[in-house]
């Protein structure tokens, strides 16, 4: 709790103990009868309870006038003021103060839940960097983080939070990557390595030379990622904000006219305006307008705390109801650590590793990797390189050498045996005679299969979308039971399937793709929801996805599509629960059967029971 949500409940509480006292005495003496003088009577108990309403109320006075002098008049704080201050005119003293009194409690239960909220994504904002030691003449400089440019060099130390990312120029040490990646075990690194700022480094000082400003950078994306999600708004949210906007100005008319008319008619002024000031206090839409964002934010909130970022609201009203599940498979549904695990002809083996390591020497593909790691020489020739996308690489240089799919082959005229194993296969050619292939295969990861079936038992369909050849694509499916499956798809391919299965897809349903976000960003941005895995460090992925899995968790898909059901199960009862209260008291107002008790609780009490029942989304989630 903070210093100001302190003092504002000291203030409750004084004020409320205050009240009572003087509401016991009020009603064993008569503080309206302790003055004889019949005209003068009021003022005792006027000055007390006035008192006490300044103590409690002089904020919501303050933000009443200050917001009309902005040109917001109908607010929540403008009808508080209206209805208590007319209740002071119409002589129903502790009425007035009992209203603000009770309205301040509701505010300060708001304050809490959305503090309670904000906790999940301060735990995540620690990682946001307080400054970089920067080399600048021979000697280290403390500065902001975006004082630091491309090409410096930076010094952490241990303990010291990376501040920007970089690659490692002079030492070795281990970081706790956990902040970002939810890996418990220390990560070591050494001169050479990729850096990601918002690590911790542990053992040793470390030199960094930046290779992104600090704005440019992952701690700086995820940051902003999580700062603006309350931008995207929910249908349900914009419905609110709509309806408080009409709704307001309307009660108060409504308010007006309950006074004057029925007034005018038959001369009980008193009687009519304690009426119209009662319906306004029942009127106030706090309860709507504070626990439906509240609930959603409240749900974002509770997603951070487990890796999951969630650019808005309306993504966790969407994914509620998705029930379409399209997956890319290398990097997301498997590892993506390839390895070469046969070379045919194997007499031919150091030629072959030898040529395709020439053709791949410049990528940093998957497979390239591989493909490099097998072949561990250093002496290779440069050649140019074409890379075509969907195809493979054609390097020119003393000769010409061709590596890539079977398509490459057909495209290039070149005969070759094609191969029907299972994993990614490799043709290579030198000079339009084709020289041999590699085999090379990846692993499933760990929690795929059941992450799936967890999808499936949602009752949602999964569908994989895969460059590899036929073969692998089946064979893969086969161990993950997905409902359906494409292979041998170029990058633009998967564009146009995503296409045709969101122009093919009922009027209800809502389409996700899950991709490992390098590749895969026009896919992203094009489906219902994006949703990236595996995505640190990768910008495309913190800007065209809609939802980030920090921690490269599978199984993670169903826990934010769990967060996002109670989300909409909270939003739906509070809004009937309002409504369905604020109606029937209104009536009863109108009508002259309620009193400003019963207001309160129509007012304040629902608002603190919507509150708290949407604090529940911030409650603690586990997996199944």
């Amino acid at each position: 709790m903070s210093k100001k949500q302190k003092k504002t409940l000291i203030r409750i509480i004084v004020v409320l103990i205050l009240f009572i006292i003087v509401f016991i005495i009020d009603h064993l003496i008569h503080l309206d009868q302790v003055i004889t003088d019949f005209e003068l009577a009021w003022l005792l108990p006027f000055s007390i309870y006035i008192v006490l309403y300044l103590g409690i109320a002089y904020d919501v006075l303050w933000k009443a006038i200050r917001n009309i002098l902005h040109g917001q008049v109908f607010d929540e704080n403008f009808l508080m003021c209206v209805a208590t201050i007319g209740a002071f005119a119409v002589s129903s003293f502790e009425e007035a103060v009992a209203v603000i009194l009770f309205y301040q409690v509701g505010e300060f239960f708001q304050s809490y839940a959305v503090g309670k909220s904000r906790k999940s994504i301060s735990d995540l904002m620690d990682i946001r960097p307080d400054s970089a030691n920067v080399l600048r003449e021979g000697s280290y400089e403390t500065v902001d983080p975006d004082e630091v440019a491309v090409g410096d060099i930076i010094l952490v130390n241990p303990g010291e939070r990376i501040a920007l990312d970089g690659i490692i120029v002079k030492g070795n040490s281990n970081l706790d990557t956990k902040a970002l990646t939810g890996e418990a075990l220390p990560r070591e690194v050494k001169e050479g390595s990729e850096v990601l700022s918002g690590c911790i480094n542990l053992t040793q000082s470390i030199e960094i030379e930046v290779t992104k400003e600090f704005y440019d950078s992952t701690v700086s994306k995820i940051l902003d990622l999580v700062e603006n999600a309350s931008s995207q708004k929910s249908k349900a949210e914009n419905f609110i904000t709509k309806f408080a906007k009409y709704y307001t100005p309307t009660v108060v008319i409504l308010a007006l006219l309950l006074a004057i008319i029925p007034g005018a008619i038959t001369g009980a002024w008193n009687d009519w305006i304690y009426r119209a000031l009662n319906f306004l206090v029942v009127s106030c839409p706090c309860a709507l307008v504070i626990s439906i964002p509240l609930s959603f934010f409240a749900g974002i909130g509770a997603a951070s705390r487990y890796g999951i970022l969630i650019k808005g609201s309306n993504y966790l009203e969407k994914l509620n109801k998705a029930n379409i599940f399209v997956f890319d498979k290398t990097g997301t549904l498997t590892k993506g650590n390839f390895a070469v695990t046969e070379v045919k002809p194997s007499i031919k083996r150091a030629e072959i590793l030898r040529l395709a390591a020439i053709a791949e020497s410049k990528s940093n593909h998957p497979i390239a990797l591989s493909i490099k790691q097998a072949y561990s020489a250093a002496d290779l020739e440069d050649y140019a390189l074409e890379d075509i996308s969907g195809y493979g690489i054609i390097a020119r240089g003393k000769d010409t050498i061709y590596c890539g799919n079977a398509k490459l082959m057909h495209k290039e005229n070149i005969e070759f045996p094609e191969e029907t194993v299972v994993g990614t296969i490799v043709y290579v050619a030198k000079n339009k005679e084709y020289v041999g292939s590699i085999i090379i295969n990846d692993e499933l990861k760990a929690n795929a299969a059941t992450a799936l079936a967890k999808l499936h038992d949602l009752g949602s369909k999964t569908i994989m979308l895969t460059g590899d050849n036929e073969e692998v694509a089946k064979n893969v499916a086969g161990k993950l039971q997905v409902t359906d499956y494409k292979a041998s798809l170029l990058p633009q391919d998967k564009v146009q399937e995503v296409e045709n299965l969101l122009n093919n897809k009922g009027k209800d349903d809502v389409l996700c793709f899950v991709g490992d976000g390098i590749n895969d960003a026009p896919v992203l941005m094009r489906s219902d929801i994006g949703i990236s895995m595996g995505a640190v460090g990768s910008d495309a992925a913190i800007e065209a996805s809609d939802i980030v899995l920090m921690y490269d968790n599978l199984e993670d898909i169903s826990l934010a599509k769990k967060i996002a059901h109670k989300i909409m199960l909270i939003v739906f009862e509070n809004i009937i629960f309002a409504l369905g209260v604020k109606v029937a008291v209104l009536i009863l107002s109108a009508l002259g059967l309620s009193n400003m008790w019963l207001g309160v609780f129509a007012d304040v009490g629902v608002a603190i029971l919507a509150i708290l029942n949407a604090m529940r989304a911030n409650s603690k989630y586990k997996q199944e």
